[in-house]
């Protein structure tokens, strides 16, 4: 036997060639790919309708029956019907007592009925062993080859022998299952397919708020200050400039709130002596969306270097480069080359590359099929150190860039600074409050409470 036949006989739920014969309830858009599959994998599939007549839609290789005759022929029964159809069960509960009842049904909206699907199918067919799962997989990807959706399948059941069958079914079809426990978990899986980017939404909100306060913002201090003071219409601005200012600050400031909580923690874990204390919910969930705040971040910090990079053809710009050189030109002087300034614009570019290079290492190694080939010592050094290396080489970049706005007292537009100087007050507190942990009067202390120390064991929770 070549290496290859021996692995697909080690991955094989049976050591029989012969696959038992699996029935599925509904002729549906998912019992027909789900049927489909089965029989690609070498199970046998027999089909219980309404309808003895076997629809077009449906496999060749398949059998169609009634749904008593159906049941009588397999151990293996997949539901693949809405639950405000499952009234009809009762009357075959004679004949599904033993057997294993697959649930695959959602609902419309989260926690829609008291019990989860699954449970109440328990509750309808006392006699059958029930199992949650499939729920969480579409029939475009069991016709796709699941080659572009996930393969993940969360299973529950509380007979573990009927939950085995069911995962050994799902590891013949090439997906992964996820045993989550008791039938209990049924109403959380059945959440699973209705959340809408549940770890996505504080990053995304936070993300929209600071874009409005900081257009607005930038508004006012670009385009409405010179209108009414200077009676200028930079009204263009709002296209590239204001855009160009928006993304660097929203990309710096996300970048910084990735680090933030993690110095929160070291804070509190500090203050309390212990690790064995729950952190506020907001930080916790804080800390549960950094990956999500970091992708965003480094998004805003792709359209800054797009927006960069149009820059020498904008009209605006052409026309003050030929204005100078006319202006030069009719004066019969040109201004010498300040060093100084050179190299201030050669470091921030110089610092905003690193910086960028750095932020799309951490992105590329954030997704999970890069995360899953490096250990946790590894994963932790480029999220960790090389994360704070990115912050570090971002904050200068717009200190350099940025900073000197500081000391202008004209930069101050109606007392408002420069956005920039906004875009550095969080990143400079987060580093500055990091280099103070590292002080080994702090750093030991801290680290033997994340290993399990105790200032005082006793008010542990």
């Amino acid at each position: 036997m070549n290496k290859n036949s021996s692995n697909v006989m080690a991955m094989a739920p049976s050591t029989s060639n012969k696959r038992e014969t699996v029935c599925i309830f509904g002729t549906g858009d998912f019992g027909r790919a789900l049927g489909h599959k089965l029989i690609q994998s070498g199970y046998p599939i027999v089909f219980g309708s309404r309808s003895t007549q076997a629809p077009s839609l449906i496999p060749r290789d398949a059998e169609v029956l009634s749904h008593a005759e159906a049941a009588q022929k397999a151990t293996v029964i997949i539901i693949a019907i809405q639950r405000q159809h499952y009234n009809f069960l009762t009357q075959l509960a004679e004949t599904l007592h033993g057997k294993v009842l697959v649930d695959i049904s959602n609902n419309l909206k989260m926690n829609q009925y008291p019990e989860s699907n699954a449970e109440n199918l328990a509750q309808l067919v006392p006699g059958a062993k029930v199992v949650k799962a499939f729920n969480t997989v579409s029939a475009w990807a069991l016709q796709s080859g699941t080659l572009d959706a996930s393969r993940q399948v969360f299973v529950c059941g509380d007979n573990m022998q009927a939950k085995q069958m069911v995962m050994d079914i799902v590891r013949s079809l090439g997906l992964t299952p996820v045993d989550q426990g008791s039938l209990l978990a049924a109403r959380e899986i059945e959440n699973y397919p209705l959340q809408l980017f549940p770890m996505w939404k504080f990053p995304i909100f936070l993300s929209l708020g600071l874009t409005a306060f900081f257009f607005f913002y930038c508004l006012t201090y670009n385009v409405i200050y010179p209108y009414v003071h200077e009676n200028q219409d930079f009204s263009f601005y709002i296209a590239i400039t204001i855009a160009n200012q928006i993304c660097p600050t929203l990309a710096l400031i996300l970048l910084a709130s990735v680090y933030l909580p993690g110095v929160l923690a070291a804070i509190i874990q500090l203050y309390r002596g212990t690790k064995y204390r729950r952190f506020p919910d907001w930080l916790d969930k804080w800390m549960l969306c950094r990956k999500q705040l970091g992708l965003i971040a480094l998004a805003f910090a792709s359209l800054h270097v797009l927006y960069t990079l149009v820059t020498p053809i904008r009209s605006f710009i052409k026309w003050r480069t030929s204005s100078q050189t006319i202006s030069e030109a009719l004066n019969n002087k040109t201004e010498p080359l300040n060093n100084t300034n050179a190299w201030l614009g050669d470091s921030y570019l110089a610092l905003g590359i690193l910086g960028f290079f750095l932020f799309v290492l951490l992105g590329i190694t954030s997704l999970p099929s890069v995360s899953n080939s490096v250990n946790w010592r590894e994963f932790r050094f480029v999220q960790s150190k090389l994360g704070y290396l990115s912050l570090i080489l971002c904050t200068a970049h717009t200190l350099v860039y940025g900073g000197k706005w500081f000391l202008y007292p004209s930069s101050y537009r109606w007392y408002l600074p420069h956005a920039y100087m906004l875009s550095l007050i969080i990143p400079c507190i987060v580093l500055v409050v990091k280099f103070v942990l590292i002080f080994p009067c702090l750093d030991k202390p801290l680290t033997r409470i994340r290993q399990g120390w105790e200032r005082n064991p006793q008010y542990s929770e």
